[in-house]
């Protein structure tokens, strides 16, 4: 006998996702619906396929607010899969905890919502017994170990476990309800469905250990497809297939720009890499690296703002791949402008001589605000780099501008 089911985590319903301004209209507008667009995925292909029942392990809602958009939307998704028969088990994670203040919405009978304790559900399938583990946050900063309230396996039930959670150790992740590999095999489950970490990735193949990823990427950083497992464990194995449900995918691609020398020969080869990033992965909202930019390039690049090279990219993309968006552009020039010594030098100076902590500490306030925190991610090497870069880069164009940074 087979039991199959859905796995799916971080929904992040109603995601504000800032820092896209200047997308033309209809982009714009397909990047602040893609969470809700790749939720109607999920649940229109679990409303075509009939799988016994869901899993939702974190992160239903972005904040811990729910707005009345999202959690409206999830309740008329939840409708059609009690339409459909089709059970659904959700945990909350660190974003939708339990501790929040939201407007409260009720849920239709076939919703099983766990509780801030480790609690146990079961259901019935076909003569064969699931038994499925899960608790909700009950507020944000769960930061020790909640693996041993599970209990371990026993009898004959297909068990199932749901955590929201990170391996402890995982310094590139914010740590909540941290864990061992080890320590869920120890509990004998025969499936483990993780939540928190938006890439996907299979920690462990049999019994399978597995977190899903984000249904929708949320900015630049989370590339590539995102979507949700389809489940048939059967005969004491698993097999699982990924099932894409994004809106669009985030990505980048590099422009070689060497032997440049008109603003044609430059959207040529961008549309190149264009249309072929559209082939590859199919809607999207693509950043654009500039390379190779030599002495010849520059000299045309320096006839107009870069604010003006991206609206003339972002106008070609929309008439030839009008549902590939234009993020950004970065520029990498092979030698930075000169800048005089003084003030200006000192100032760069004294960033450059920041450590991690050194960035850390002055965008503590920023970084641990209990709201800004949703708008500007983790603060990670990555994210400390391109914060350098670009007050580097801002500084010293307002340098060369006569002291104004625009």
């Amino acid at each position: 006998m087979t039991i199959r089911f859905i796995h799916a985590a971080d929904l992040h319903l109603g995601s504000p996702f800032k820092g896209f301004a200047g997308l033309p209209g209809k982009m714009a507008e397909t990047v602040r619906e893609s969470t809700f667009t790749a939720f109607r995925n999920l649940i229109g292909h679990a409303s075509r396929t009939r799988p016994d029942f869901l899993l939702i392990a974190g992160d239903v809602y972005d904040g811990e607010d729910r707005s009345l958009r999202a959690q409206e939307q999830f309740r008329q998704g939840m409708e059609m899969l009690r339409g459909a028969g089709i059970p659904v088990f959700v945990s909350h994670g660190n974003h939708d905890h339990l501790a929040g203040s939201w407007v409260r919405f009720s849920l239709p009978d076939n919703v099983r919502v766990f509780g801030p304790e480790v609690e146990k559900a079961e259901l019935t399938i076909r003569g064969t017994t699931v038994t499925i583990h899960g608790f909700s946050y009950p507020e944000r900063h769960v930061t020790e170990p909640v693996i041993g309230r599970y209990p371990p396996a026993g009898g004959d039930a297909v068990e199932i476990g749901m955590l929201h959670g990170s391996i402890r150790g995982d310094e590139a992740h914010d740590v909540y309800a941290p864990f061992t590999k080890d320590e869920l095999l120890e509990k004998g489950y025969d499936y483990w469905a993780l939540g928190h970490i938006h890439k996907r990735q299979v920690l462990h193949e049999q019994p399978p250990i597995v977190y899903p990823g984000s249904l929708q990427g949320l900015h630049r950083k989370e590339s590539g497809a995102k979507g949700f497992y389809d489940v048939a464990i059967g005969r004491g194995k698993a097999s699982l297939e990924f099932i894409p449900a994004g809106a669009l995918v985030f990505g980048q691609a590099e422009v070689e720009c060497a032997g440049i020398r008109h603003a044609d020969e430059w959207l040529d080869r961008c549309m190149d890499r264009i249309r072929a990033f559209r082939e590859a992965n199919g809607p999207g909202l693509l950043d654009l690296r500039l390379s190779g930019i030599d002495e010849g390039a520059e000299g045309m690049f320096n006839d107009a703002p870069e604010s003006e090279w991206l609206e003339f990219i972002r106008e070609a993309a929309m008439r030839d791949c009008p549902d590939v968006g234009i993020h950004r552009i970065t520029w990498e020039r092979a030698a930075a402008p000169a800048v005089p010594g003084g003030l200006f030098r000192d100032v760069l100076d004294e960033l450059v001589s920041w450590d991690a902590d050194g960035w850390k500490s002055r965008l503590t306030d920023l970084y641990g605000h209990r709201q800004a925190y949703r708008f500007t991610g983790r603060l990670d090497e990555e994210s400390i780099r391109e914060i350098r870069e670009e007050a580097d880069r801002l500084l010293t164009e307002g340098l060369m501008k006569g002291g104004r940074a625009e």
